[in-house]
This record gives structure tokens, sequence and C-alpha cells, in this order.
């Protein structure tokens, strides 16, 4: 194991090399492992999180900055970082959980992480964890849009139709599949004043409505997006297919209308909002009229 490496790629060097062995320690490893450490790194990272967007973000309220760090220190984001540190060559493992691939798995890897932040902090103190913390967030900070992070499709759907002054969406349950112990549903998203139909499907009705609002919500930026300002979009006979997600079709007059008085400033609240949408769905059926 090259533990140079590593704190070169974390920026700390350690002063007592024990620590920075223990974090990377799994408890199939040996007695000697790295729980206590991520319990103390995880509520580090918590303060050190919330003090990074309070200086960040002035203008956002508790409410707010509560969910933006809720996603930012939740199992996959730092799932993320400790990919993009290749911090799976350097975890100590048991033979079992070398075989059965636990260098891959999500949440050692996050707690891993969250180890290494409490060793730091034992070994050199607050401050040098807050530096490497920061170091490790700064580049994901750059593109975060605090008031659609980790919103989940139905809100974001339903606060752009609000913005637009559209009626809210309808959901309604079209079907039920499998054994009552596995049942699917298969919900029905309607934009009426957009003529928007989609379907999404999921092992609960409400995670089949948050399927079929991610593709309504898809719909109706790629529709925003790809009308010209001022213009009035050309009738169409035919369907549209919009990158494998939803059919629509925009011969109808109010259709037109609700897209075609859109402003550049439209277009690009609805680029950014769309970079919002990392909601992971089940596999979706879709049709429009």
């Amino acid at each position: 194991m090259n533990e140079q490496l590593l704190q070169k790629r974390l920026g700390h060097q350690f002063n007592d090399v024990a620590l920075l062995q223990q974090a990377l320690t799994h408890r199939s490893h040996s007695v000697s492992h790295n729980e206590r450490l991520e319990f103390l790194g995880d509520s580090i990272l918590n303060c050190v999180v919330a003090s990074i967007l309070y200086d960040t973000f002035q203008n956002i309220d508790e409410g707010d900055l509560s969910r933006v760090r809720a996603n930012l220190v939740k199992q996959q984001s730092l799932f993320e970082i400790a990919q993009k540190m290749e911090l799976s060559q350097f975890l100590r493992l048991g033979e079992g959980e070398l075989k059965s691939g636990g260098f891959r798995r999500p949440s050692i890897l996050a707690d891993t992480l969250e180890a290494l932040f409490g060793a730091i902090f034992l070994d050199a103190g607050f401050d040098a964890a807050r530096n490497v913390i920061r170091s490790l967030y700064e580049p994901i900070l750059v593109s975060v849009d605090p008031t659609t992070l980790g919103k989940d499709a139905k809100t974001l759907l339903q606060e752009f139709l609000q913005s637009k002054k559209i009626a809210l969406p309808q959901y309604n349950v079209v079907a039920t599949h499998g054994a009552a112990h596995n049942q699917e549903f298969e919900i029905e998203c309607l934009v009426p004043k957009l003529e928007i139909q989609v379907f999404g499907t999921g092992g609960s009705r409400r995670a089949g409505e948050q399927a079929a609002a991610k593709l309504a919500l898809e719909t109706a930026l790629s529709l925003l997006s790809k009308t010209p300002s001022g213009k009035k979009s050309k009738p169409r006979t035919s369907q549209m297919k919009l990158a494998g997600i939803a059919t629509i079709q925009s011969s109808n007059k109010s259709t037109d209308e609700a897209v075609s008085n859109q402003s550049n400033q439209d277009v690009a609240v609805a680029k950014e909002t769309q970079l919002s949408l990392d909601v992971s769905m089940p596999e979706t059926k879709h049709k429009v009229n």
C-alpha cells in the first residue's frame, strides 16, 4: 500500500501513521478497525460542510442549507469523492470482503473516507481536517445550485409549472403488476396545458410518481429549450422523439402558445434545472398523446 500517495491526494501528511492505517482498516480485517474514527469523522464532516455552505450561500435560509448539506454528506456523495481519489486501492479488508468485492462497495468507501477525516482531526486538529474537507468539496460546490439540489422530481416539476403559471400535474395509477409482495405500479403523469402524458413505474406508488414526474419535467424542459424565444413553433403532424425519454406532439395550438412566449432567461433556467435531475428511477414507459 502506497501510503505516501494517499497522503498526497488528501493533502495531509500524517504525524502518526498508525492513525492512517486504522482509518483504512475495515472490521473484517482486524479488531483495530475504523468504525470509531468513522463516527468522529462524520461529525467533523457535517460541521465543516455546514460552515462552508454558511459562508458560500449567504442568502439561503436554514431549511435549504440543511437540505443541501444532507445531500453533500450522504453516502453517494462520499462514494463519488472516494472514487475520484481511487481510495479502494488503499483499503485494508478481510479475505471475505476482498473476494466479495468489498473494495467497490459504496458504504465501505464512504465510511472509510469519514474515518480518514476523523484520523486527520486526531492527528493534527480541527483546522487540518477542515482544510482537507474543503479541498475535496470545493470542486463540487462550483456546480451546486442550492435552490434545487436534493429536491425530488415531483417537487421540481411542481415548482417549474408554478413558475410558468401552469396548473399542477395530475397523477393516476393506471396499472399494477406482479404478486402482492412484489408489486410494480404504473403511474400516469399529465400536464394538460402542455399536452404532456408520460408513464413511470416503480416498486411503490410514490416511486412510480417520481419516475413519471422526472419524465414529465425532462419533456417540458426539452420542449422549452428547443423553442426559440419570441417565435411560434411550427405545427407538426408527426410525433417527435426526445432522446428516447418521451414522445411529444406539439401540433396543438395550446402547446405552441405555452412554449412560444418563453424568454432567453427561461431557457437558461430550464437548462439549470435539468442538471438537478439526479433522481435514480426504475425502468419507465412513456407516451404522449
